[in-house]
């Protein structure tokens, strides 16, 4: 049992890094739509806002966090 528990530690702890990783390149997509969406400007707003969000928990180190901001960002924007 201890074995297992500490293979999940292990596992998560090597599991995040990948997680910072990700962050980035879900902002880079935001900007490359942003250039060229027809949403309206309520849309543009939330997503900015969701960015924003999301970039800021991904500096702070709180990429799960970031990721589904940005996530929610993305589906506004139809990405």
């Amino acid at each position: 049992m201890k074995k297992t528990v500490l293979a999940i530690i292990i596992a998560l702890g090597l599991a995040s890094p990948a997680f910072a990783n990700h962050c980035p390149m879900d902002m880079k997509k935001i900007d490359a739509a942003m250039k060229t969406t027809m949403a309206d400007d309520a849309t543009k707003k939330k997503v900015m806002e969701l960015y924003n969000k999301g970039k800021a928990e991904h500096e702070a180190g709180n990429h799960e966090a970031s990721m589904k901001d940005l996530a929610d960002a993305m589906k506004l924007l139809g990405i």
